[in-house]
Order: C-alpha cells, then structure tokens, then sequence
C-alpha cells in the first residue's frame, strides 16, 4: 500500500504521461491530480473515518482503494465494486450507513476512476480475466481473506465473475442491479429497446463505433456542461448532499481521462448494453454454498428477471430477490435509505451465519 501524500505525487505523474499531447492539455479540461480533487469535494461529506490509498499490483499498476474500519473484528468486511464511468466516490451515500457495522472497502475498478489505466486485451473473455486478476491480486494487497462481495452494474457483472473464479474468498454476493447477465435475444433486444432512456438512445446511435464516453472527451472544454445536459437526473440523486456541480464534476474528471476501462468495456458488450459473454448461463457453476442476494431497482430500465432465473436454477442454494420502490438503475442512491437498510440486513444475517458454522465446526471437533 502507499501512503496519501505519495499517492498524490504519483496521480500527478499518472496525469503527466496520460495528458502529454497538446490536444489533451489545451482541449480537455482535465487531469488525475484534478479528479483527486474532484473526489475529495464529494469525500468530505463522508462522516466515518476513512483512509485513502493506492494498492500495487502485476505490472507496476495501481488500484485506487477506499476503506473505512470501525475496528470490529466479529462482523465480515464488506468490498464495494462500482459501475461503468464511476469510481469508489459514488458510494457516498452508502459508506457510514454501511461502514458503521462492518470494515469497508471500495476501490476504483481498474481503467476506471484514479486507478492505472492500462491497454486491455480485445477479446471479451480475456479481458474479463483481466478484471477478475486484478480485483484478486488487489485483495491479496489489502489483506483480505473472506468478506461480503457487492457489485453495482458493471460491478456487479465483474463482481459475479469473481466470485465463480474465487468461490473461497466470497461469503455472499450481493448484485444490485447488475450489467450483463441475460442473453441477447431479438424478443429481449425489442423489449430493452422499450425500456431504455432517450438519453441512453441518443447517445448510443451516435456513438455505435466509439467508446461509449467518447463525447465526454471530444467536447472538450464543453464536456462538463455535456455530462450535466445529458445526465440531469444525477444533480436529483445526491441533492441531499450537494447543491453545486461536485458529483458532475467527479464524473466529468472520472470519464475525461485516458479511455482505457472504457475502451475494455466496449469489447465486452454487444450494443447496447448486452454483454457478448452473458452471466445468467453461467450462474449455475457458481458453488451452491455461496447465498447471492439481487437488489433492483423497480423502476430501472435493466432486465430484473435474471435474478429470478437464477433462484429457479438454484433452488438448493439460497437466492434472494428485493425490489427497491421508486428506485431506478442507480439504487443505491436513488433510495439510498432502503438500499443501505436492505444490505446491512443482509450483511447482519451473513454475520450471523458465519458463527453458526463456525460454532459448529468446534462442536464436530
């Protein structure tokens, strides 16, 4: 791990050599060392103490990590993995209601947000692979050796994945309205068409052959007003918190930097939104003592059946699915409230079932 003050000097570094053309410096409003101050606007609302840091792993790269410890060894660390175009800021409103219970960690996916962004693989199972080794190897940094696995969207997708790849390491996994799980059919294709947001549309058709945030960096100096103009239900979501442009701004900074988990990304989905290796047929190879819970929002506009899929698949295994009202894609801040009520809950019951195996453990001995 690197201490805050060093991480800081290598951001500005990171952001030396990602932002060396001049088209970058003088058309991109834009650098690492400004998303660290980005995230340290939306960081100061956080109340639990928190410490920051940046975490190695193969190839010189790092992941940004987040972790709160309110010293409570009894209770399972929770892992937060966050969706496409954020970082691990966005769980603003998630972190004390959460990390009051349990040690929380939450780290920027890497390419994304203030992690290293490397040049990724073009074929979508390697680069799954990719992910999946880095979210291992950062595990390895921070020490950690079971917890409470959850993921949001993208997140979720790479969380399930993990999880298949790393049975041992997961006590429960949480998906909350994950990315790519069903399989693309024209029936579903028609249907998700029907449920996506004009904005979503819009930017897709003119985007079909670029990064899905290609707008956000060619816009240059105009891409802050760009994010704000297209994403104005974002300002509603953390309003309780802000009532200035520090979420856009985070976001702005968070997607205005080199491509590099974008570019991942778009190798991975089949447009739009449809992942080219879909996470439905495979839960079935999840090991059956892992519990999984699915945490939609009622009114997203991503598929919610996959979940109950997966509990008619594994009916021998524990599958949970909630419905969270009035909350859209983004659930874990559109009714941050119920959503953080419905995970320390699950969180209370993994507890609690861990101890129980254990006690029984010492009984068979």
């Amino acid at each position: 791990m690197e201490d805050s003050a060093k991480s800081d000097e290598l951001a500005v570094a990171e952001s030396k050599s990602f932002l060396g053309s001049w088209f970058n410096i003088k058309w991109r409003p834009t650098s690492m060392a400004q998303l660290a101050a980005a995230e340290a606007r939306v960081l100061q609302h956080v109340k639990s103490a928190f410490e920051s840091f940046y975490v190695r792993i193969t190839g010189n790269r790092r992941i940004w990590t987040l972790k709160v410890d309110p010293k409570k060894p009894e209770a399972l660390p929770i892992v937060m993995v966050h969706g496409f175009g954020a970082g691990s800021a966005i769980w603003l409103l998630n972190v004390d209601a959460i990390g009051k219970h349990r040690s929380l960690y939450a780290f920027d996916i890497l390419g994304f947000g203030r992690s290293s962004r490397p040049t990724f693989s073009t074929e979508a199972d390697v680069i799954e692979d990719e992910f999946v080794n880095s979210i291992e190897e950062w595990r390895e940094g921070v020490g950690l050796e079971k917890f409470i696995l959850l993921g949001h969207s993208f997140g979720g997708f790479l969380a399930a994945s993990y999880s298949l790849k790393h049975p041992d390491r997961v006590q429960h996994l949480i998906l909350a309205d994950p990315w790519g799980f069903p399989q693309r059919t024209e029936k579903a294709a028609e249907e998700q068409r029907a449920r996506v947001p004009f904005w979503i549309k819009a930017v897709g058709t003119v985007l079909l052959n670029f990064n899905p945030l290609a707008a956000v960096r060619a816009a240059g100096p105009w891409g802050p007003g760009l994010v704000q103009r297209f994403r104005p239900d974002l300002q509603a979501k953390f309003s309780e918190v802000f009532d200035d442009d520090t979420i856009f701004s985070y976001l702005y900074h968070c997607n205005a930097q080199s491509p590099s988990g974008e570019a991942a990304f778009s190798y991975m989905q089949i447009p739009f939104g449809w992942a080219k290796n879909p996470m439905l047929p495979r839960m079935m190879q999840l090991r059956r003592d892992i519990p999984v819970t699915f945490i939609y929002g009622a009114r997203s506009w991503m598929d919610k059946e996959s979940g109950k899929q997966v509990k008619v698949q594994r009916q021998d295994s524990y599958v949970d699915v909630q419905s969270v009202p009035e909350a859209g894609h983004h659930v874990y801040a559109d009714q941050y409230e119920d959503f953080n009520r419905l995970v320390v809950q699950v969180c209370a019951k993994t507890d609690k079932a861990q101890l129980s195996e254990k006690n029984n453990k010492k009984t068979i001995i």
